[in-house]
């Protein structure tokens, strides 16, 4: 069975539960021992930019800001997709640690050997 764990995030800051519940999940596989990548596509790539996260908070959760930094801080890896992030004309000098701006043959190259995924 594969190690590699995928959690596909498509809604940032318009979906700020969506949003949580994704990072808590990635956090989760971490701390299951899993290789772990959270690929931010759509909206989800707003969450790529510094400060993007600033105040997000859902009731019952940590704030999106420390489950991210805990994510990239435990050693997860953080797709942003390439085209997604362009058109939205974000910033790559103010990507949050742990972030890194891919193509679709990236994402598709770590799962390839076999990867669990969910998507929000």
């Amino acid at each position: 069975m594969s190690k590699r764990f995928v959690v596909s995030l498509t809604r940032g800051c318009d979906d700020t539960d969506r949003a949580t519940v994704a990072l808590v999940v990635a956090n989760a596989a971490l701390g299951s021992d899993r290789d772990t990548v959270v690929f931010l596509s759509i909206e989800g790539v707003r969450l790529s930019q510094r400060g993007a996260a600033n105040g997000i908070h859902e009731s019952g959760f940590a704030a999106l800001s420390d489950l991210l930094a805990q994510f990239a801080a435990g050693g997860g890896q953080i797709f942003v997709c390439s085209p997604c992030f362009k058109k939205r004309g974000l910033d790559e000098s103010a990507l949050i640690p742990g972030a890194q701006i891919v193509g679709g043959a990236r994402l598709v190259e770590f799962m390839a050997e076999g990867a669990a995924s969910i998507s929000y």
